[in-house]
């Protein structure tokens, strides 16, 4: 093994986390930034590309050699991945022209979605893009640009995404890894690997301003002397191309088999599930996976750690006036709160659809919801009917990939969410199944560790990430309360299609 040291940097949608590991995947040291996020109107959520990005991650670079005390000379290699997929124009200069658009959260691109289904035809995207159009597309969002804000899209060379974007920085090199790209839909064809020279190009912008494709683990270039100048890394060190966050966190998590899938409990929840061939689904996504030869199967909530950090916002004043006099954590409290009401959260039940759901129910206009309130609930009860819902999302996904044929061989569990023991047994309960809580959850920025890792030779192909991740523990269902939360969850089932029409009404009035 060689001697020498990897960065790996990650960008969240809170905040962003770096790790310097030695070759064999040792953690040195670690640096984490917290972050926000701008939402200027209802549906719309947007990060700045050179205050939150890069401003993070040459922060992250620099705190890790002071951190560890490591001679920049020792890095052999950088990784980095960011959410995503993003879409954010820059350019020819490579400034960036508008805050990044975010990834599914954001739901701006409705009318867009509903021109290109017509004009290209709603199976035709599918059969080429391995999933239909979402809030989580990226094609329909640059063309949401071309028609909001003409002048941005007649001054953009190139359209990158968050982690291209850092990439971009550290390089000089417009890139996007082939994982990525599948989020660009419907400018890239999965099969073939290649952006499209078909009428959606006509329609919404030409593989000129596209950047070059790479696996995730393949070197785009090295780091430039103005980019060696901020971040303190040595000039020539190589970056590979990264990738989207969630996926750098499935290979954190250990998901080195086929059939491997890692659950994501961050500001939103992720499923990617490592596949030998393509599966295409009406309900799921697929893409290409890291390297050659894998595939990804994916589905995703749009909202999840993002409901406990509303919730702790909105109706934690007391918890959060004790941790600033030095009396504890918020979620801690809540947990504990929660904990202390019955599961089932006393006929509590609450829709998790705040910005809309992803899978599999792809309805950018779905809402939020408690139904049942009564005077006798309490905030415990409130915060465990979110975790509760969550969980209930969770399960309709694991029932809808059942029904297309498709079942996990190991769920490793991953992201915040894990750091609440009573959510993780909520999941294993409601969905009963048997979940894997990794040893390593440091997260994606650990994972782009080891892409820099494998990018120079280090190691021969992901899968030797078993090398690396151990499993902590092993979270099994309590059958006990089998029969509360399946009456709750087939309630949970109904109410969605049940009030459609009227939050489709509200959303309406909100998003233009």
């Amino acid at each position: 093994m060689a001697n020498g040291y990897l960065i790996g940097v990650d960008i969240g949608t809170y905040s962003s986390k770096g790790v310097l590991v030695s070759a064999d995947g040792q953690v040195i040291a670690s640096d984490t930034l917290p972050h926000g996020l701008d939402m200027p109107k209802p549906g719309y959520f947007e990060q700045d590309a050179d205050q939150v990005w890069w401003h993070d991650f040459v922060k992250i670079v620099k705190n890790l050699f002071q951190k560890s005390g490591v001679d920049p000379k020792l890095v052999l290699s950088v990784g980095t991945s960011a959410i995503g997929s993003c879409v954010l124009p820059i350019d020819a200069q490579g400034r960036p022209l508008r805050p990044g658009i975010l990834y599914g959260i954001d739901a701006r691109a409705g009318k867009e979605i509903e021109f290109l289904e017509r004009e290209l035809g709603r199976n035709e995207i599918y059969n080429q893009a391995g999933s239909h159009l979402s809030s989580q597309a990226s094609g329909p969002k640059i063309l949401w640009i071309k028609n909001h804000e003409p002048e941005v899209f007649k001054k953009a060379r190139w359209y990158l995404t968050s982690e291209a974007y850092l990439v971009y920085k550290l390089t000089g090199k417009a890139s996007i890894d082939i994982y990525t790209a599948g989020g660009y839909a419907p400018l890239y064809d999965v099969h073939k690997r290649d952006w499209v020279d078909t009428l959606a190009a006509e329609l919404i912008t030409t593989r000129e301003h596209l950047p070059q494709t790479y696996w995730s683990s393949e070197v785009v270039g090295g780091v430039t002397a103005e980019a060696a100048r901020e971040t303190g890394l040595v000039a020539g060190t190589p970056v590979v191309a990264g990738t989207t966050d969630a996926a750098s966190e499935a290979i954190s998590a250990g998901v080195a088999e086929f059939g491997d899938m890692m659950l994501m409990f961050g500001s939103s929840i992720f499923f990617i599930m490592k596949t030998a061939q393509l599966i295409q689904t009406q309900r799921f996504w697929s893409s290409n996976f890291l390297e050659e030869g894998a595939y990804a199967f994916l589905g995703g909530m749009s909202t999840s750690g993002s409901l406990t950090t509303w919730f702790r916002d909105q109706l934690a004043q007391l918890e959060i006036e004790q941790e600033r006099a030095g009396g504890g954590n918020p979620y801690a409290e809540l947990a504990e709160q929660a904990a202390g009401s019955a599961p089932g959260s006393n006929g509590l039940i609450a829709l998790p659809y705040f910005e809309g759901e992803r899978t599999p129910l792809h309805d950018p206009r779905a809402r939020g919801m408690w139904f049942g309130l009564s005077l006798k609930h309490t905030k415990g009860d409130l915060y465990r009917s979110l975790l509760e819902g969550v969980a209930f999302g969770i399960r309709h996904n694991f029932e809808a990939m059942t029904e297309e044929g498709v079942t996990p061989r190991r769920i490793l569990a991953v992201g915040g969410g894990t750091k609440n023991p009573l959510w993780l047994q909520i999941v294993a309960d409601v969905c009963n199944l048997e979940l894997v809580v990794p040893e390593q959850q440091i997260g994606a920025s650990y994972g782009d560790a080891f892409l820099a890792a494998a990018g120079i030779g280090l190691y021969s192909n992901l899968s030797q990430i078993k090398q690396w991740v151990q499993a902590k523990e092993v979270v099994k269902p309590n059958p006990s309360f089998q029969e509360t939360y399946d009456f709750n969850y087939n309630i949970f089932r109904e109410l969605y299609p049940a009030t459609k029409h009227l939050m489709h009404r509200l959303a309406d009035r909100l998003i233009e």
